[in-house]
């Protein structure tokens, strides 16, 4: 298995979206508006697990991670729109949708032993 560092995957996953959105980006209408959307949340992800590295505390860790947790949500959300929309084929974000519910159990997973040792501690 290759192993890539979470702060990796979510700026890769990023880079991703943003390409999707850029293509979404160039039609009229609701695609546009749905890039928006898109573009907001799943770029957030990387940038608040970014700052989680630069945490002051364990509960400011948590903070952050939570935060992108929650946009990780809000970008598999804006991902199954687009495609019961039929905006975007299935086919075309499947590797997408994938990759974040794989983000978001990471992250969970994070946030959770966390919790755990601030316990602890």
């Amino acid at each position: 298995m290759n192993y890539t560092p979470i702060n990796e995957r979510t700026f890769e996953f990023a880079v991703r979206i943003t390409k999707l959105c850029s293509y979404l980006d160039k039609q009229a209408g609701t695609p546009r508006l749905l890039a928006a959307q898109l573009f907001r949340s799943g770029t957030s992800i990387g940038a608040n697990m970014e700052e989680s590295r630069s945490a002051e505390s364990d509960k400011d860790f948590v903070s952050k991670q939570s935060i992108a947790l929650k946009e990780a949500r809000e970008t598999k959300y804006w991902l199954r729109l687009l495609v019961k929309s039929e905006i975007v084929p299935n086919e075309k974000v499947a590797d997408l949708v994938d990759e974040c519910e794989q983000l978001m159990r990471i992250i969970a997973k994070s946030i959770v032993t966390t919790k755990e040792k601030m316990k602890n501690d």
